[in-house]
């Protein structure tokens, strides 16, 4: 399932033309966003939503979130993590799992520059744990236009992912990823070689080599161990004090289901937790036809729906 959601061909002719939009999250760092808005933006609710390891605000299922809320009334802003979908020359630094300060950076941004005052927070698989870990850091102080977090397949034990990668079922995506990872690595090389002087990519077979060997030495951590568990959602968890769904599935390939019997998931009133029994990664796809093919997208709007003043 998580392969055929990845070659499924999809037309998105209802989701209204897009504004490009670019954040700056850190000095000398910026984002960009695919911006669908509503006319009068600050009568509608927003949804911000973010895509995993590799994707980009063009991925099938962040185009598939964003139809289905422009449709509903939402506002749509299609964030792209740092360096993805083109945007290597737009800062210096390299992206990672850890870096849940720049969709806040981005929040506060709309919350204060723009006078949004009803904004959801959505991610998917390493986008999905980035809203959990922003939304436990924020804990009690939230600002109050933040209105809930939804986190689909959420990488919120990277450990653990990294070591079901690792396993030979997951061949194919493993190699998926490392081979994307050492692309961009190579042109943000080519593009800052004072800053990234990389070796020894060649002998890089794993996400986790890959994070041992470059994404702890350019991002301060002392290794990957190091950086898994300073980066991981899941210690955040009981923190979160505002409406959270997390979507997940039994059989989800890289995201082990063991990471969801995480006690405060169970303990926190403010999170609920839907766990299908198919699903695989961020794919969801169900017999219905039409609309309602991509089940997640749909309980996504849905949870948005049910938990906004403006719309509904």
């Amino acid at each position: 399932m998580t392969i055929a959601a990845t070659f499924w061909r999809r037309r998105f002719g209802r989701l209204p033309a897009n504004t490009t939009r670019l954040f700056e999250v850190e000095p000398g760092t910026q984002v960009r966003a695919e911006c669908h808005w509503q006319e009068n933006p600050g009568k509608h609710a927003t949804i911000v939503v973010l895509h995993g390891l590799e994707g980009s605000s063009d991925s099938g299922y962040m185009l598939g979130i964003a139809e289905k809320a422009w449709i509903a009334g939402f506002n749509v802003v299609r964030l792209n993590q740092r360096n993805c979908g083109g945007t290597e020359r737009l800062t210096q630094t390299l992206y990672h799992s850890g870096l849940s300060g720049d969709i806040r950076s981005v929040i506060f941004e709309l919350i204060e520059s723009d006078h949004l005052t009803e904004i959801f927070a959505v991610g998917f698989s390493m986008g999905g744990n980035l809203v959990l870990k922003m939304a436990g850091e924020l804990a009690d102080s939230p600002p109050s236009q933040i209105c809930g977090f939804v986190a689909v397949a959420p990488a919120l034990d990277l450990a653990a992912c990294a070591d079901a990668l690792g396993e030979r079922r997951n061949l194919i995506y493993q190699r998926h990823f490392v081979r994307g990872l050492k692309r961009r690595m190579r042109l943000k090389t080519r593009l800052f070689p004072e800053i990234f002087p990389v070796d020894g990519m060649r002998n890089i077979r794993s996400v986790r080599e890959f994070d041992e060997l470059i994404t702890a030495r350019f991002c301060g951590f002392a290794g990957a161990d190091d950086y898994y568990q300073r980066s991981s959602a899941g210690q955040l968890l009981e923190m979160i004090r505002r409406p959270c769904l997390i979507l997940t599935s039994q059989d989800d390939p890289f995201v082990p289901i063991s990471s969801f019997s995480n006690p405060a998931i169970r303990e926190n009133h403010c999170i609920e937790l839907v766990v299908a029994q198919h699903g695989g990664h961020c794919a969801f796809i169900s017999n219905e036809p039409g609309d309602a093919r991509f089940w997640a997208e749909n309980r996504v709007v849905e949870f948005c729906l049910q938990r906004s003043r403006l719309i509904g």
